[in-house]
């Protein structure tokens, strides 16, 4: 059986580029979180990312097994600390906070998540997770007390990037976090991309079709949404921004 990871390079081959989309079950209504995994298929998602930044709330392990229950998407867990590692899951992003300098995040979590992933007997897709300026105290920054890669400065996250890629990192993830201001600029995810060797995923603040398409268009191997859904489903609009995060698709028909 084909790894997920192998299986998201070959949709990036094929349709030019990924979508996924971010569900974060305690910030939505479980209701919504079904309705869209429900959908994500038929919208044209290539994988749902399952995390929060802050959980208020024990129903992870829960909202992973619902998820699952409806949909035949890999899910991923993309967590914000080591306490939502859970079984059920396709594959975890197994991530280090490279932009940071805070010891908790570039290697306390994941010390400490490292068994709880062995003993899931998930799939781990090791990826280096870099900060970048959006304009706004974001809650990753806030909860993991570390400084985002400023906005101006794409030699600064190239090197960071690259830092991943020779750490053994499979992917790195330029995140201007939820409820951005500011997106990723465009010049950065192009700076990036044809920097490294390994895909390179964008999300935080995204909204329109044309925020996906530019940042596809610069290199961005996976598109990441999930806040725009919190405040409304938007199954048609999901269908729009999928197809934007897939340019190969596009030219075809």
């Amino acid at each position: 059986m084909d790894s997920v990871y192998n299986s998201l390079l070959n949709t990036r081959r094929e349709r030019g580029g990924c979508f996924f989309l971010l569900l974060d079950p305690d910030r939505m209504d479980a209701r919504k979180v079904i309705e869209l995994s429900e959908a994500a298929m038929e919208c044209g998602v290539d994988a749902i990312l399952v995390g929060t930044s802050f959980m208020l709330h024990s129903n992870f392990s829960e909202s992973i097994r619902r998820i699952k229950s409806v949909t035949e998407l890999p899910v991923l867990i993309f967590p914000g600390s080591y306490t939502q590692v859970t079984s059920g899951a396709d594959a975890i992003l197994f991530t280090m906070l490279i932009s940071g300098r805070n010891p908790q995040y570039l290697i306390d979590e994941q010390v400490k998540g490292a068994p709880m992933v062995k003993e899931a007997g998930i799939e781990v897709i090791p990826t280096g997770y870099m900060l970048i300026e959006s304009g706004t105290l974001t809650s990753v920054q806030f909860i993991s007390n570390t400084m985002p890669i400023p906005r101006g400065k794409p030699d600064i996250a190239c090197a960071h990037a690259l830092a991943a890629q020779y750490l053994g990192m499979k992917m790195v993830y330029l995140e201007a976090g939820s409820g951005a201001e500011q997106t990723v600029p465009v010049e950065m995810v192009r700076a990036v991309a044809s920097y490294v060797d390994i895909p390179v995923m964008v999300g935080g603040g995204l909204e329109s079709v044309e925020d996906c398409a530019a940042r596809v268009e610069a290199g961005a191997a996976n598109i990441v949404m999930g806040n725009r859904f919190e405040r409304d489903s938007g199954f048609h609009y999901l269908r729009d921004l999928t197809a934007a995060s897939h340019p190969v698709e596009m030219v075809t028909i």
